[in-house]
């Protein structure tokens, strides 16, 4: 299951530009130039154009021709700068449906100038866009090459530059296809690592855009502190971690430390003082490392020390406390029996989808770049003579006789799952050949956030870490890692200095950009515009919502999109913008040791999110006879200025079918009261969910800018 979940998330939502590129350099040395160039495509011109930016002076346009998306005819125009591996793609929607705008999608890492192409629904960028007014560009941010440090690329053309000239270029095309127009206005969006690269384009640049749509943004010190705190959870609370869920959801008992020994409360003190909410726990077995599997080469290579400091130095646990470790510390000599290639995976029922060593789009330059004929003769796995161990491993080393180590995803017997690794290496790996099983650095780096105290004022979750008069409590590192790789991945540090407006969209169970990290920003904001914060930025928080922008979510019974949340935002900013008309205000919040804590009430937590109350028989856990009837009431409320309530379905089963749809009063309503009647026949207990949605025009039918929110009652049926 980890490979599976690292597979599927490691390139979409890796939050470091240089770690990912740094493997991209390494699996792709020969990448081939940039094709040569087409003949400008006809129509359109580029004589005239010249970039403020001298590399980006030579644009050129390879294609120009009408396509249609989802129904919707647009003009698709293709193209990038000569002498550069730089791409973009602009999608011109009818000169009846264009606004004046574009909405610009930033990825979290240089990724495809054409991601967005076949997407449907609510996740449809390009038909959002377009319904919202806009023309909408997507870029390759420059190409891998542009980002890659280790090759001495210079990293701005990442992290801003390249999306910077295909802006500007777009408004020089725009003017063409559309006839000339006094000003085009340009939003930018990314989650993520798109969140960084949001604003050092937003912050790095003056006149490309006239504001930003950053979300799931983390703060300069979210890399690797985020992960190592969480992973280091995971380790010490285990199937305990059940057990915290269970308090906390709809009608548990509120204490989520009942049944813990001493240690496992420490850490789940730790992780949650951090940030992390608990309730989030729920996906413990299948939230893996995450981003965490491409920055742990990384923190190797800045930091390479401290894995033998911490343990044999005085002040790191491994050294002071050993006996911590004695239970789950792997060091154990074997052999390699077989390597398992990804299409012999498929015939021993391993996870086939799993190609190591490669993000989206780059299996291709891995395998030839190993001299294969085929992504299917990659390397997945191998399969050790002994792993005489009953844990299973979430990261580790296979240690070479060369003393090289690659790093497994995760080890379960004697199969070890090979994860993110240069694959020339790889390569090397034959039947026979004697190594090592030691997860010694993955246990360190656990504790790598202790090691990191930032500046308290700043940073106050690390107080933890600190005596009573700020002085650590743990010998500490030379340099703080988190604002380097922010700073490869944005071009600077956030600052909170921008020109135009920002809208910051936040989710309060985000396991990877932390909640309280919103509020870093929003005080560097304050910070730096004192009184006018409020005139130029915003903060919304999503409840029930995760990291990742996909509509469906591991578990629908408990977690919603905020796709809807986005595409409001970038709607509102327009409005905000070009006709001076404020957005709703921000969320309401405090943040207690950690915690971001919003009020109970629409009115009162403020933002756009409708909040839901449910209750079985008249309360939060019910208890029934098999066979009798069960009553659910449940109440959904838009916050004020925000919306109508436009859809309402039920989940009884809480296996997030949500077969039966709620009947909602006629008209556009900000406050709907929905119930219904259930029987249960088997004993057990059941989690009803309901989940709604509202809408600003109280448009019913629309799949774009829906705001989604649930609420679950328990029912245990004796």
């Amino acid at each position: 299951m980890w490979t599976v979940i690292l597979q599927k998330n490691a390139a979409k939502w890796a939050v470091s530009a240089v770690v990912l590129a740094t493997f991209l350099s390494a699996a792709a040395p020969g990448s081939a130039e940039a094709p040569t160039v087409a003949a400008a495509a006809a129509g359109l011109s580029v004589q005239g154009y010249g970039d403020e930016d001298a590399l980006f002076a030579r644009p050129f346009i390879d294609r120009d021709e009408p396509r249609t998306n989802n129904g919707t005819a647009y003009r698709y125009v293709h193209g990038g700068f000569e002498g550069t591996d730089t791409r973009f793609s602009f999608y011109f929607p009818a000169a009846r449906s264009w606004q004046g705008r574009f909405f610009q999608y930033i990825t979290p890492v240089p990724d495809s100038e054409t991601l967005s192409q076949g997407l449907t629904g609510e996740e449809d960028r390009i038909g959002a866009a377009m319904t919202s007014g806009a023309y909408f560009i997507e870029t390759n941010g420059g190409g891998a090459k542009a980002a890659d440090p280790m090759g001495g690329g210079d990293l701005t053309i990442g992290a801003f530059r390249a999306n910077a000239a295909s802006a500007r270029f777009s408004r020089f095309v725009a003017a063409q296809v559309y006839g000339a127009r006094k000003q085009i206005y340009g939003y930018a969006y990314g989650g993520s690592g798109g969140a960084y690269r949001t604003l050092g384009s937003l912050e790095n640049t003056r006149g490309v855009w006239d504001g930003a749509v950053p979300y799931v943004l983390g703060s300069p010190m979210a890399i690797p502190n985020m992960f190592t705190v969480r992973l280091k959870a995971m380790r010490v609370l285990g199937e305990k971690l059940d057990g915290v869920v269970d308090a906390l959801d709809a009608g548990g008992s509120g204490d989520p430390y009942s049944g813990l020994d001493d240690e496992q409360k420490a850490a789940l003190r730790e992780v949650t003082a951090m940030g992390f909410q608990p309730r989030s726990w729920y996906a413990w077995r299948t939230m893996g490392p995450h981003a965490f599997a491409l920055l742990f080469g990384g923190i190797r290579m800045a930091d390479a020390s401290y894995f033998t400091d911490f343990w044999t130095k005085p002040g790191y646990e491994g050294h002071d406390s050993p006996e911590l470790y004695k239970a789950d510390r792997v060091q154990l000599a074997t052999r390699v029996v077989e390597v398992i290639s990804a299409d012999k995976a498929k015939t021993l029922d391993i996870d086939p989808g799993h190609t190591p060593g490669t993000a989206k789009g780059t299996a291709d330059l891995a395998w030839q770049a190993m001299g294969l004929h085929s992504a299917g003769e990659m390397p997945v796995a191998v399969r050790l003579a002994d792993s005489s161990t009953s844990k299973a491993l979430l990261l580790s080393d296979l240690v070479l006789a060369s003393g090289k180590k690659v790093v497994l995803s995760d080890v379960h017997g004697d199969l070890a799952m090979l994860g993110i690794n240069d694959p020339r290496l790889l390569a090397t790996i034959r039947a026979g050949d004697p190594v090592r099983l030691d997860n010694s650095d993955i246990l360190a780096v656990q504790s790598y956030h202790s090691h990191q105290v930032p500046d308290l004022a700043e940073y106050p979750v690390w107080k933890q870490f600190t005596d009573a008069q700020g002085k650590p409590l743990h010998a500490q590192r030379p340099m703080l890692l988190g604002p380097l790789f922010t700073k490869n991945a944005a071009g600077s540090v956030p600052s909170g200095k921008f020109d135009g407006k920002v809208i910051l969209v936040e989710n309060l169970w985000d396991r990877e950009a932390l909640p309280w990290q919103g509020d870093w920003y929003r005080s560097r904001v304050k910070a730096y515009a004192g009184a006018a914060a409020d005139e130029r930025f915003r903060i919304w928080y999503t409840d029930r919502a995760l990291h990742g922008d996909q509509t469906r979510q591991d578990d629908p019974s408990r977690v919603v999109s905020y796709i809807g949340m986005l595409q409001q935002a970038l709607r509102d900013l327009a409005a905000w913008v070009e006709q001076g008309k404020a957005p709703p205000a921000s969320t309401s919040y405090h943040i207690e040791d950690g915690q971001v804590v919003t009020p109970a009430s629409a009115a009162a937590r403020k933002g756009i999110q409708p909040v839901i109350t449910l209750a079985a028989n008249g309360g939060a856990l019910a208890r029934i006879k098999a066979g009798t009837p069960v009553r659910l009431t449940a109440t959904i409320e838009v916050p004020p200025g925000s919306g109508s309530v436009v859809s309402a379905e039920w989940d009884f089963e809480g296996d997030g079918t949500f077969e039966a749809p709620a009947t909602l009063p006629a008209g556009n309503k900000a406050k709907a009261t929905v119930s219904a009647t259930h029987v249960y026949d088997r004993a057990g207990t059941y989690f009803a969910v309901l989940r709604a949605a509202s809408q600003r025009e109280g448009d019913r039918q629309t799949a774009f800018a829906r705001i989604q929110n649930l609420a679950r009652a328990r029912i245990v049926v004796e």
